[in-house]
Order: structure tokens, then sequence, then C-alpha cells
């Protein structure tokens, strides 16, 4: 219980800190988005499941995962060969560019609607695991100042492949290993149920 006060302070204390926006452009980031929309497609809203959709996301956020993938701290081969030629300023225009996108939203599954908007909504108090919007939103609309993502609207699939990777402790790079600690108390049904319903938030 301790922990969960913990954390929902953290996220209070983060979110009331007063962000600092990369000076980006985005008109230079879509004219440097052609490699990047292989994968997450031209306006950030990626087709392939496996692929974050980058489309609405805070530019903060946004820039700190390109800063982290090219420095190591967040390990991903494909990722670390595409920011390899980038520069500061080439970050900042990308992340400028798809923060300016809309993403676009898609359904949840019905089955698994009630215990994941459970968990988003209230976590779950008898395994310590906090609520997801005490962090990311009542909407699911992240929180800029303190670099959370958004979650509304993401692929379920690549949410479900976060969440495991931060419970195995193959991702690392999260504040206060937060996301580690909470993923390491969530079971594969809990992770497919909020998975899918962050994917379904409006």
């Amino acid at each position: 219980m301790k922990k969960l006060v913990v954390i929902a302070a953290t996220c209070a204390l983060l979110g009331s800190t007063t962000a600092v926006l990369a000076a980006g452009d985005a008109t230079a980031g879509k004219a440097k988005s052609a490699t990047c929309a292989a994968c997450h497609s031209p306006d950030g809203n990626s087709t392939n499941p496996q692929y974050p959709k980058l489309a609405g996301q805070s530019t903060d956020y946004l820039l700190k995962q390109l800063q982290e993938f090219k420095s190591g701290a967040r390990a991903n081969p494909i990722m670390a060969g595409m920011v390899a030629p980038l520069s500061p300023q080439d970050m900042e225009d990308l992340s400028a560019y798809f923060a300016s996108q809309q993403v676009t939203r898609a359904a949840a599954d019905p089955a698994l609607a009630p215990v994941g908007e459970a968990l988003f909504r209230g976590g779950d108090l008898n395994s310590g695991v906090p609520a997801c919007s005490a962090c990311h939103g009542a909407t699911g609309a992240g929180n800029p100042a303190a670099k959370f993502p958004a979650l509304a609207g993401q692929h379920a699939e690549y949410a479900e492949i976060q969440l495991k990777a931060f419970r195995a402790m193959e991702r690392s790079n999260d504040a206060g290993q937060m996301m580690r600690v909470i993923a390491a108390k969530l079971t594969d049904p809990q992770i497919k149920a909020v998975s899918s319903y962050v994917q379904g938030l409006q």
C-alpha cells in the first residue's frame, strides 16, 4: 500500500513540474520523416500493431525516447540503427511533427473491457497495482510534463509487448523503475485486458 501511495505521489509531483518544450519544427520534421514512415506510417498511425503509434504523443515524450534509443538507455536494435544518423535538431523536429498529428482510434475487445477498465481506473489493491490513470490521465492522454506517454488509441499488441518488457526487466527507461515495479505485479490476463482497454479509449 505504501508503494502505491509513493507512486501516485510521484506522478502528481512530476505532473506539477513545468514542461520544457523542445524547440522542434514540425514542418522540418515532416520533411525528415520519410524513413520513419516505413514502420510508423506517414502520419504516425502505424498499421502494424507491433510498432507504436507516434501520432499525438507529447513532443517531450517522443524526444526522450529518441534520445534514449540513441544513448542506449532504451535498447532496440531497429531503432538504434534509425537514430544513429539523427542530430539533436533532427530529433526535436521529428518529435514536433509526430506530436502535431492526430492519433486514430480503434475498438477494445468487449470481453476484456471490464477487467481492463477496472485496472486502468482503480488498479488492483490486492496486488498493489496503482491505477494507470494516476500517471497517464483519466482519458489516457498522458502527462507531458512528466514525460509519461499517452495511451489512448495505442495498439493493444504494442502496449502488451511493452508491459511484458517492463515486467521482464528488458525495458528499463522508466523513471524510478515505476513501470517495472507495476508490471511485475500484473498477470498475463491483466496485461492483455488493460492493453485492449487503452486501445479503445476515446
